[in-house]
């Protein structure tokens, strides 16, 4: 069985985590963010679509969305798993 709440933790410390890395590769190390998000689709160049200029507000509060919907779909997904192996 799997705790619902440290699994929903445990997914929002993960997105979190890389979110913040891909936010440092993407202000320190510009080409090499390009590459390394691109990679994460097979190569297609998705990082053309993202805005130029970001305001830090915004960035904010979609880490915060962010973190919650993982959090919540953490949440759900060991609650369903737990209720599916009885």
């Amino acid at each position: 069985m799997l705790r619902p709440l440290a699994f929903a933790n445990a997914i929002a410390v993960t997105t979190a985590a890389l979110t913040v890395f891909l936010w440092a590769l993407r202000f320190l190390l510009p080409s090499f963010f390009t590459f390394f998000f691109n990679a994460q689709f097979f190569g297609a160049d998705v990082a053309s679509l993202l805005p130029k200029d970001v305001s830090p507000l915004l960035m904010l509060t979609e880490f915060t969305a962010l973190l919650a919907g993982a959090w919540g779909i953490g949440f759900l997904w060991a609650s369903l798993y737990n209720r599916l192996i009885k």
